[in-house]
């Protein structure tokens, strides 16, 4: 293996925590800084070495970095499209300062790659629900879209310089275990959450907006293939390729959890893109990317998952 020591931002999370697992498993030693306000410990792996810091801390960044790092996987973020409206300094604080830290602390480092966790919120709304590529506009909607995009910015420019290849996943609706629930993030989970409590799902607009839902364990597949590619420098959607209406998404979880209920619909969210769907065919062709989970063949998983968390208080 090329690389024998990774560094995962944020490994305690969601989408961290299943990226560390998968690096153990090859043979990678891991560390891991989070600051546990998302994170979990539970979720952290045995194997890892576990630090609670923020990435906004240069000299803790420094320390773990120099310590024969080779690659970084950086997924810690504030990641809420809705709440970076309200707390836009500290969505920019963590999400761009944050990553500007980590490049400023892989100077004279042994790190060859760092992988960004990116977003489908850097691109501008689309009218119709058809895959989006790489190269659609970039005008994100949000203060987190905004965050996002200036840290890919950033870390192409400066990762160049300090001879690091830097490639970043755009992600797209990623659902599946351990996700935190918040008011805020990630439509699936929120929505189960709530149908367990006995409260209908409220949708925001008329519910025809269309999404593209990942599961987390592809999410991962394609950090792994970016890890192992020789690109330098490059982005790429992490998506299906497949649109799903927040109404088909409501409609399937009543069913399954709670027919009984009706979604709610409330005012249509300006910083929420109406359709948002990916075009993964350069992941495909250049990562060899292929997603292999379908939404319906997981959901009951992610379901019987918060189900026992809610039983259990956790």
């Amino acid at each position: 293996m090329k690389y024998k020591k990774a560094l995962v931002t944020g490994g305690a999370g969601f989408i961290g925590s299943h990226i560390a697992e998968k690096l153990l498993e090859l043979g990678i030693e891991v560390t891991i800084i989070d600051d546990l306000s998302m994170g979990k410990l539970e979720n952290v792996p045995k194997k890892s070495q576990f630090i609670k810091g923020d990435i906004t801390n240069f000299n803790l960044l420094k320390n773990v970095i120099h310590d024969n790092v080779d690659i970084i996987f950086h997924e810690a973020a504030k990641v809420s499209i809705r709440n970076s409206i309200h707390k836009f300094y500290d969505d920019a604080q963590i999400n761009l300062l944050g990553t500007l830290n980590i490049l400023r602390a892989c100077n004279n480092s042994k790190v060859k790659k760092i992988i960004y966790a990116s977003s489908m919120a850097i691109y501008d709304d689309s009218k119709f629900p058809t895959p989006l590529n790489e190269n659609y506009r970039k005008n994100p909607l949000s203060p987190y879209g905004v965050s996002k995009l200036a840290s890919e910015l950033y870390g192409f420019i400066i990762a160049k310089r300090l001879r690091i290849d830097f490639i970043s996943l755009r992600y797209f609706n990623t659902f599946g275990l351990r996700q935190t629930y918040t008011p805020y993030v990630g439509v699936i989970t929120i929505f189960i959450n709530r149908l367990l409590q006995g409260k209908p799902p409220i949708i925001f607009g008329d519910g025809k907006q269309k999404r593209d839902f990942i599961y987390v364990k592809d999410v991962v597949q394609a950090n792994i293939k970016a890890m192992l590619s020789n690109i330098s420098s490059d982005a790429f959607n992490i998506g299906t390729g497949i649109s799903t209406s927040v109404n088909e998404i409501a409609e399937l979880l009543c069913s399954k959890i709670n027919p009984h209920l009706k979604p709610i619909y409330s005012k249509t969210r300006p910083e929420e893109p109406r359709n948002s769907i990916a075009d993964i065919s350069k992941a495909q062709s250049l990562l060899g990317f292929c997603p292999k989970y379908k939404l319906e063949n997981k959901i009951d998983e992610v379901i019987d998952y918060i189900a026992l968390q809610k039983k259990n208080n956790v």
